[in-house]
């Protein structure tokens, strides 16, 4: 009785681990231009904002390339709504813009040049 009952009960786990592995969905990479991002404060801002995100696996942005590189799950998200998600962290994504709010709430080493921000010129 008990090697029965101790078989049912692996068959149970070994299923519950299939049916867990069976609904992931497909894991994808997308790498994201992201021209305004230039210092390791916006590099943080956003693979913080992005790892909260849900279905994102994996977030790299490299401030010197101005890309962001990520893998997702496509069951869960899809690459619209990671630029979306990049905008709504106050940086361009692709074709989508930073949301404004978000934006003016950057510390002024995040912003644009034009309009004051960006990394201090080095004397010397």
């Amino acid at each position: 009785m008990r090697i029965i009952r101790l078989l049912l009960v692996f068959m149970f786990v070994g299923m519950g681990a299939t049916m867990a592995q069976a609904k992931k969905g497909t894991l994808a990479t997308v790498v994201i231009k992201t021209p305004t991002v230039q210092c390791a404060m916006c590099k943080q801002t956003i693979e913080r904002f992005m790892y909260q995100e849900e279905g994102v696996q994996s977030c790299k942005v490299d401030f010197k390339k101005k890309t962001t590189t990520m893998k997702y799950y496509t069951d869960r998200t899809n690459v619209e709504n990671l630029r979306a998600a990049i905008a709504n962290t106050g940086y361009d994504a692709d074709d989508v813009t930073a949301a404004e709010d978000a934006y003016k709430a950057l510390p002024t080493c995040c912003k644009k040049p034009e309009d004051g921000g960006g990394q201090p010129k080095k004397k010397g």
